[in-house]
């Protein structure tokens, strides 16, 4: 492994543990995959907070859309086999649909340019109002007229996933639950994926979480239920490490993959962009994709009641990187950025030297935690609770005895002040001083706060009591 990979991974769980403490999110699984290979994997926190379960790799989670890129994987594999085409009207394999959408062909469907309403007159299953559509459901609310005329713009719809999930079932004629098991996700060589739940008896799953705004505190949500004949669209249970292989399968240099280099460049290639969208973003044939600091990436998203996972590669460097989290507030498109960014940083700047090493770890004050991050040349000082903890990071040179100076800093900042690392016994560092202010360990923070100002509070609280 390059030597500034292994320091940005040793770097990547410092920060994500705090950005799961200050959230107070339940869990959250990432795993990071490179040329085909699982390089990192690790969990955060619980699989239920309600039973206490501790969170491992092996737990699968509901990644809802993620399941868009296996559909549109099946079909690209029908086209290589030349069973059906791109060009192919809905209509030609499945019958008694609204003629627009019998219209519409595959392509459009797997691009959401069909103009398909999202998920029909009744959203309930997504609240746990009702459960998710049958086959039968599903082809009535199909016989309604599209909301838009097809190819006018990107219009994101499961209900036209689930109808390529019927296509799929008469070109092959078997269900589509057993085409995709056998043919993507066998094939590719997952070993913890299931197109749909329930799954086996034994295997674990992790609980969905609610947000703590509602009743203020999180409540369990279940999981383990089938979502019939809309898997094609939401139906996957997986794990980090078997999405970041899979997506990692999908780019287009891949040296192994269940489609051709062809047929995956014309999945990821940018077809339509998000409009009415501040950050800028396109969708291919089942695929997302969009830059983060200059790197251009593919992947997917997935939201489910109680989780929220994301997948991203960056074909450039051979890297996909996965997080799921099972809370309806996780941070996974923000978590997966911030991974990004710093994989970007150490690749930019390189492995610290060694000599620079100590001038690490987190350190705190009354206005929270900066990390002091040694790369390449220089040290910087970053804020663990940003997305990006490089954000305008300042940069600190260092020199003779412990001392240095920040020759990088925001207007706001310190610009030009020095620097220095206090040491205690062995030479071990108890506190930094940057620009005359002192920071601490956690252990010294909390202390010197509780005893400034913990009988402070106690006065203020016994007074507004009176």
């Amino acid at each position: 492994m390059d030597k500034w990979l292994s320091a940005a991974l040793e770097y990547v769980p410092q920060w994500l543990d705090f950005q799961m403490e200050q959230a107070e999110a339940p869990g959250c699984s990432l795993a990071i995959a490179r040329d085909g290979k699982v390089i990192f994997e690790k969990v955060f926190g619980s699989a239920d907070l309600r039973a206490k379960t501790p969170l491992t790799p092996r737990h699968r989670f509901r990644v809802a859309s993620h399941s868009k890129s296996f559909t549109a994987a099946g079909v690209m594999l029908l086209r290589e086999r030349k069973k059906l085409t791109l060009d192919d009207e809905a209509g030609r394999y499945v019958s008694g649909l609204h003629k627009s959408i019998a219209g519409a062909t595959i392509a459009q469907l797997l691009s959401h340019g069909a103009g398909i309403l999202r998920d029909g007159p009744d959203t309930g299953q997504w609240t746990h109002r009702r459960p998710f559509l049958n086959e039968k459901e599903l082809r009535a609310d199909l016989t309604l007229p599209p909301t838009l005329p097809a190819s006018e713009r990107f219009k994101y719809s499961n209900h036209g996933y689930g109808l390529l999930g019927l296509i799929i079932e008469a070109v092959a004629g078997e269900s589509w639950r057993d085409f995709i098991a056998r043919e993507v996700v066998k094939a590719a060589g997952l070993k913890d994926t299931y197109p749909d739940a329930p799954v086996p008896r034994g295997v674990p799953l992790a609980t969905g979480h609610s947000t703590k705004m509602l009743l203020g505190e999180r409540f369990t949500i279940p999981t383990d239920q089938s979502t019939h004949a809309m898997a094609a669209a939401t139906g996957f249970v997986s794990t980090a490490r078997d999405l970041a292989l899979f997506f990692n399968q999908l780019a287009p240099q891949a040296k192994r993959s269940i489609l051709s280099a062809a047929s995956r460049r014309e999945m990821t290639r940018r077809l339509w962009r998000n409009p009415h969208a501040s950050l800028e973003g396109y969708y291919g044939l089942g695929i997302i994709s969009g830059s983060t600091g200059g790197w251009d990436w593919f992947g997917h998203s997935g939201g489910f009641p109680g989780t929220i996972t994301r997948t991203t590669t960056i074909p450039s460097r051979g890297i996909t990187v996965s997080v799921l989290t099972n809370s309806a507030d996780g941070y996974a498109a923000g978590w997966g950025d911030g991974v990004i960014q710093i994989l970007r940083r150490f690749e930019k700047d390189g492995a610290p030297r060694a000599a620079l090493k100590k001038w690490s770890g987190r350190w705190w004050s009354l206005w929270g935690a900066l990390d002091l991050v040694p790369v390449g040349e220089k040290v910087l000082v970053a804020t663990p609770g940003f997305f990006n903890p490089f954000l305008d990071a300042g940069e600190i040179t260092v020199g003779a005895r412990n001392r240095g100076a920040l020759t990088l800093a925001h207007g706001y900042g310190s610009h030009g002040e020095p620097a220095e690392l206090v040491t205690g016994r062995g030479g071990k560092a108890k506190e930094v001083v940057l620009a005359g202010s002192r920071l601490l360990s956690r252990a010294a923070a909390e202390r010197e706060a509780r005893a400034k100002f913990r009988a402070g509070r106690t006065r203020g609280a016994t007074a507004r009591r009176a």
